[in-house]
């Protein structure tokens, strides 16, 4: 029996414990409120809101205000400065540096003991329990993790305590265990200026056993180019012949799928979803044929959803129970990181409810409403994929964001685009994407009918390496920064044109 064989005995009480998520969601998530509420009762949050009088979940919203960063960040500067019991018992000395906004504010989101343990490093052995239950042939632990990460520095130089990217906390407090199965060194992989990382990664990897792969899609990607250069190979199997598996997440993978599949063409290929952010872990692709995502409801999050579909112009908020398919929810948490009815930014549908899986639809943030059409990045993503089907384009990254109105008076929206491999034919993928857009968003098609409000959209292509530049331009290469996909202003989009000049 292979190494793997044997250690996959070890998942095997937990893939039976998930089947609770297939019919029991509203019981596991009223216990996780229940256990969040009693063990922040003595805090000072949990004082000012009464916490020992929350027994059920009516109780708990009318207790507990609706919070955002800027509620929540007093207290949270004064635990980076060693407050103790403030959000959640104890010191917290962790905060994972978010780049999950689209503005420019840094916000420190607290990682305690807890929230480590019973969410982020829960999320990723559940990711390996699903895998191995879909994957009963995997040779996963026969080989080496290829794992990215960030990287940290001194936290207002408090001994012990550290701020900087969540995969650089995750790998500075991973189980000694887990460095014989990883690549690279923990010294390389929490190295700062990604672009020397990217080639040492890349040079130690090349003759390690590689079998599974986790990371950002568009890091991953440059890291692995880097690693066909030094390799000369064609194909990645011929560097690494038993790669199995890809776990992402961070950023949507439609994009960047079409480059993974050219890069990998090994029919035993696999690739897994995963929602891991600064805030917490929250889904795991649990069916290989379906894209959507489980949403993991035993760990220490409680889930509350803002219904953002309301044709009455209210945003009523709800339970998981009280959650429809279909309808377009902003999420909100209350986590073991002391995070308390928090909007997260996210935005997701749900495809079922028993069991409760989801897709992410986009940010609060990031979409386009400039003329009313309610653009979100789930629209976005469908457009581009239909329209590099229809003209054999592939885009890298992309941005786009409304021109509010030109010289002859006219408003459109502006796609600033890198691709891999561009259309012959530029104005047909933009029709394409035009057409797209209106088809799966009925607001969309209404503000373009005759091009009364808004007119066809402009697609701007970007030079080789824009985005990359901008990003470092502006401090934010590698670890898990993202393009801002969709903006309602123009800010990001004039920094890049000009880039592009």
């Amino acid at each position: 029996m292979s190494l793997t064989g044997l250690v996959s005995k070890v998942f095997h009480p937990r893939q039976r414990e998930l089947e609770r998520h297939n019919n029991e969601g509203e019981t596991l998530q009223r216990e996780v409120l229940k256990h969040l509420t009693a063990r922040a009762a003595d805090t000072e949050y949990g004082r000012q809101h009464a916490f020992n009088d929350i027994h059920d979940y009516e109780q708990f919203v009318r207790h507990v205000p609706v919070n955002t960063y800027e509620e929540l960040k007093g207290a949270i500067d004064r635990m980076r400065h060693g407050e103790t019991d403030v959000l959640w018992p104890g010191r917290t000395k962790w905060y994972a540096k978010s780049s999950g906004t689209t503005n420019d504010k840094s916000k420190f989101i607290p990682v305690t003991n807890e929230g480590l343990q019973h969410i982020h490093y829960a999320g990723a052995y559940d990711t390996v329990a699903l895998y191995l239950r879909n994957n009963p042939q995997s040779r996963l632990f026969d080989g080496r993790a290829l794992i990215l990460g960030g990287s940290h520095s001194p936290n207002y130089n408090l001994p012990g305590s550290l701020v900087g990217d969540l995969s650089a906390i995750l790998i500075e407090n991973i189980n000694p265990l887990a460095n014989l199965v990883r690549v690279p060194k923990k010294q390389t992989a929490l190295l700062a200026d990604f672009e020397v990382k990217r080639d040492r990664i890349a040079r130690e990897a090349l003759t390690k056993n590689v079998t599974n792969i986790s990371g950002v899609p568009s890091w991953m990607l440059s890291v692995l180019d880097r690693v066909m250069e030094l390799s000369g190979k064609a194909h990645l199997e011929e560097v690494w012949p038993n790669l199995e598996v890809f776990f992402h997440g961070g950023v949507a993978f439609t994009p960047y799928r079409q480059q993974y599949e050219r890069l990998i063409t090994s029919p035993r290929m696999h690739y897994m979803e995963t929602y891991n952010a600064s805030e917490g872990f929250f889904g795991l692709q649990s069916d290989p044929q379906d894209k959507s995502m489980l949403l993991m409801l035993d760990y220490d999050v409680f889930y509350e959803f803002q219904d953002l579909s309301g044709e009455s112009g209210e945003h009523p908020i709800v339970p998981l129970w009280g959650v429809e398919p279909g309808r377009n929810y902003a999420m909100l948490i209350s986590t073991s990181c002391g995070l308390w009815r928090y909007m997260i930014g996210d935005t997701v549908r749900f495809t079922s409810t028993n069991p409760y899986k989801f897709v992410i639809s986009g940010r609060t943030k990031s979409f386009i409403n400039a003329f009313g059409e309610e653009l979100i990045v789930d629209n976005a993503e469908q457009g581009l994929q239909y329209a590099c089907q229809q003209t054999g384009a592939e885009v890298l990254e992309y941005t786009a964001a409304p021109v509010f109105m030109d010289e002859h008076g006219k408003c459109r929206h502006q796609w600033l685009i890198e691709f891999t491999r561009p259309p012959q034919d530029l104005c047909l993928f933009a029709r394409q994407l035009d057409q797209r857009l209106q088809a799966v968003n009925s607001d969309y098609e209404a503000k373009r009918y005759k091009d009364i409000t808004l007119q066809p959209l402009e697609v701007v292509v970007a030079r080789p390496g824009l985005f990359n530049d901008w990003l470092k331009q502006q401090g934010k290469l590698g670890g898990q920064h993202k393009v801002p996909r969709l903006c309602n202003e123009r800010t990001h989009i004039e920094q890049l044109l000009k880039l592009n000049a």
